[in-house]
Formats: structure tokens, C-alpha cells, sequence
């Protein structure tokens, strides 16, 4: 009778007391309540929506539901970083051991790609051998060898966050800011951090589109870390056209060694340096953003941050050969170059289209259990605004057959608009949100020195 009571009062509009989110929660996680309830639950609170006391009481009801990531002794700093995702978002390949060369303790747990959007764990085990299904207790340990784990959700961490994650999909309940920051911040919690920094995609590659409601969820989840502790820092980035040049998991891979070893696209080294000098400021190894993109640069043009990715990819059961020679990964059967229909100006680009292209091709995932070609994607080299002549080339495509070099041939057609004039894309980085409110951002506004 729990699940229908609830379910009633949520219909129409009332409030779930914290209590009542933990026997939820957990009834849920152990069985005791079946999905068809769980879903109209879940209906029931996209359309009502939660308030922040009910977020809060729903994420710390799905923290409890598992076991916490214990890594107080281990440093006094602990960052990660999480991206509402995106596509052609390699930024954490590159981001995680250039943070972690430079001192930070970094604990990343991503995921897999599902609809439009690319996942993190999909892109690295492109990497022949590489393992991302890490238990605690291995990730623990090389945390202290290595000072970085790139790993999965475990059946550890949140469960009752795996099962609802399922169910938001298939009940179309996903672009709800309460069930995302609270799905969010379970997991993060989890991981006994110290800080945490947001990457907010905003535009129509995005799930959440709308700038409003890039800020709200990003105010939301700052709210959360902050009654627990954890300094959490936002910034709003563009998906209106994808990041980088690569899409597609090996490709997207080789891109990531590239900008490791200093040979990344602008748009990528501008995310992942705004990115990565949040999180160093956080974690005490710069005093200033300033600073700290001086510090990332000197780990790329020495290669020390490559060879903090050799480290983890060896950790992980990976080859690291593949840092120094990115032709260890798995390569497409048959490519074939995308030429301009005429001369114009590239007025759009657009990422769902692209991101659909590579499902197309089966380098993605409609449903969690299907699996993926890690060959599969393209490498777009225009963006927004670019002149281009008829004939010339926009892009590749990369595929395991003629058939596939079709579909990636009707998927780029759709994605690249080419007219007489282009509007002006999103800036690359919007905003910045602290506790303290949501600002323009400005790479260098750093607060005065204390």
C-alpha cells in the first residue's frame, strides 16, 4: 500500500516526507515494489515536481540504498567532474589525468552512451583491454598507486539510482531537473568528495536545452554538495553544434590522446582547461584559475599528463601504447570523405542529428543493453560560421560497410545546413555558478587574493 499512497498523493500535488522517501527508496531497491508502481510514481513527479527538501531526501534515500566510497584518509583533496553529456564530449578522457598529473586526487565515475549523447566508459574501452568494471576496493587501491580512477557506476554505489536511471528512460521522465540532480548527486556523494565541478551543456544537443533550466538544476545540485560539505562549482557550456572534431567511441578516444598531448581542437582545450582550473582551485593546487591553466598547459607541452593517462590505461588493464601511437585502437573497415552540395557559410551543425548518425552506424545505444562498434563515428572539421566551397570537405565518415557509409552519408546531409548567411553559435561557456549565485563567465575573474 506504500507505493499506491504515495503514488496518490504526488498525482495530486503533495508532498513525500523524508521518511517516506527512504521506505520508497529502499522497498524499491529490494524488490518490494514493482516497476509498472515505480513508473507511475516517477510520472507523477515529473509532472508535479519535487521541491528541495524532497530532493534532498530523495538523493540521500538513494545514497543509503549503497555503500559510500570511503576516501577520507587517503588525500585531503578530492575532485571530480560530470557532464550532463553531450555529443563528441571527450573532455573527461582528457581532463582526469591532466588534473590528477598536477596533484589532484581524482575519483571519476562516468557512464555509457544512451541516446543521442556519447558515454565516457564506451570511449574507453575502445582501448584494447582497458576495464572500467572496477569494484571499490580495486578502485581504492589505485587511487593511492595512481592518484585517478576512470571507472562505472558499481552494484555498490546507489543501486536503487541503476534501477531508476532504467526506468526514467524507458517512461520518458528524464528532463526532470529534481530526478536528474538527485540521480547526479547520489552518485557523487557516494564518492566522498571534496569538490565537484558541473559542466551544464545547454543548447539542442542538450537534455535540458533551455538555459533556465540549465541554471536551475545547476543551483540545485550546488545546493545539495553544499548541505553536505562538498564545494560545488557549474559552468554552462554549449551543445549546439558537437565539441571537438570526433564522434564516434576510438575516435573520440584518439582525439582525447591528441589534446593530451597538446594537438587537441580550440573548442576542446577551452572546455577542458575552464574545467580543470575549477577543479584545481578546489582541490588547493592553484590559487587561481589564472594559475592553474598556466599549470595545465606546462603538463601538456611536457607530456606529463600523458603519461598519467599511460598510467591509468596500465592500472585498468589497458595497452598504453596506445598514448604514444593511437593506431592501437580498433579501426573502421571503410571510410569515405563528406564533401560541401555548395558554397556557402556551415549555418548549423546539429548534434542530435549527428549523434543519431552514429547510432545509425552501431556505435551507439537506443537501449542500455545493446552492445556498440567502437570503429563507428565521424570527424567533422567545420563548424558554425566557416565559409566553404562546393565540393570541398566537411567531414569523413567511418563505418564497417558500404551500407554504413550510406547512412552516415543521409545523417551528415541532415546535421550540415549550408545557406547564404550563419547566425552566431552559443559561446562556448555561458556562465558560472558557485553557491553564491550564477555569473557571466569570465576566464580570468578570479577573486582577489585574500
Amino acid at each position: 500500500m506504500l507505493a499506491h499512497r504515495l503514488i496518490e498523493r504526488k498525482r495530486d500535488g503533495g508532498r513525500i516526507e523524508p521518511g517516506e522517501w527512504r521506505a520508497l527508496i529502499g522497498a524499491y531497491a529490494a524488490g518490494h515494489i514493482p516497476d509498472y508502481q515505480m513508473a507511475a510514481f516517477l510520472m507523477a513527479a515529473y509532472l508535479r515536481g519535487l521541491d528541495r527538501a524532497e530532493t534532498v531526501a530523495l538523493t540521500d534515500a538513494m545514497l543509503a540504498s549503497g555503500a559510500a566510497f570511503d576516501l577520507a584518509a587517503l588525500a585531503p583533496a578530492r575532485v571530480d567532474k560530470h557532464s550532463t553529456g553531450g555529443v563528441g564530449d571527450k573532455v573527461s578522457l582528457v581532463l582526469a589525468p591532466l588534473v590528477a598529473s598536477l596533484g589532484v586526487v581524482v575519483p571519476m565515475m562516468s557512464g555509457r552512451s544512451l541516446g543521442h549523447t556519447g558515454g565516457t566508459l564506451d570511449k574507453l574501452e575502445a582501448i584494447p583491454g582497458m576495464r572500467t568494471d572496477l569494484s571499490l576496493a580495486a578502485a581504492r587501491a589505485q587511487l593511492e598507486r595512481v592518484g585517478c580512477v576512470l571507472m562505472g557506476q558499481t552494484d555498490e554505489i546507489a543501486p536503487a539510482d541503476r534501477r531508476l536511471y532504467a526506468l526514467r528512460d524507458a517512461t520518458a521522465t528524464v528532463e526532470s531537473v529534481p530526478l536528474i540532480a538527485a540521480s547526479i548527486m547520489s552518485k557523487k556523494l557516494a564518492e566522498s568528495l571534496t569538490g565537484l565541478v558541473l559542466d551544464i551543456k545547454r543548447g539542442s544537443g542538450s537534455f535540458l536545452p533551455d538555459l533556465e533550466r540549465g541554471l536551475e538544476l545547476a543551483h540545485t545540485m550546488i545546493a545539495i554538495a553544499a548541505d553536505r560539505g562538498c564545494e560545488t562549482v557549474a559552468l554552462i557550456t554549449a551543445m549546439d553544434r558537437p565539441l571537438g572534431r570526433a564522434v564516434g567511441n576510438a575516435l573520440e578516444t584518439e582525439e582525447a590522446i591528441h589534446a593530451l598531448r597538446g594537438e587537441g581542437p580550440p573548442d576542446l582545450m577551452a572546455v577542458t582547461y575552464a574545467l580543470g582550473a575549477e577543479m584545481l582551485v578546489l582541490g588547493g593546487a592553484a590559487a587561481t584559475r589564472d594559475e592553474a591553466r598556466r599549470r595545465m598547459e606546462v603538463a601538456i607541452s611536457s607530456g606529463r599528463a600523458a603519461e598519467k593517462m599511460q598510467a591509468i590505461i596500465e592500472a585498468q588493464g589497458g595497452n598504453p601504447a596506445v598514448v604514444d601511437d593511437p593506431a592501437v585502437l580498433p579501426q573502421a573497415e571503410a571510410c569515405e570523405l563528406y564533401e560541401a552540395p555548395r558554397s556557402g557559410f556551415v549555418a548549423r551543425v546539429e548534434p542530435r542529428a549527428v549523434g543519431r548518425g552514429v547510432i545509425a552506424l552501431g556505435g551507439g545505444r537506443t537501449r542500455m543493453e545493446d552492445t556498440v562498434d567502437p570503429t563507428v563515428g565521424f570527424v567533422i572539421t567545420v563548424k558554425p560560421g566557416d565559409w566553404v566551397n562546393a565540393g570541398e570537405p566537411l567531414a569523413t565518415v567511418f563505418a564497417r560497410d558500404d551500407a554504413g557509409i550510406a547512412a552516415g552519408r543521409a545523417a551528415l546531409a541532415d546535421a550540415i545546413r549550408i545557406a547564404d548567411e550563419a547566425e552566431h553559435p552559443l559561446p562556448l561557456i555561458s556562465h558560472r555558478i558557485t553557491a553564491a549565485g550564477a555569473t557571466r563567465y569570465e576566464p580570468n575573474d578570479d577573486p582577489p587574493a585574500p
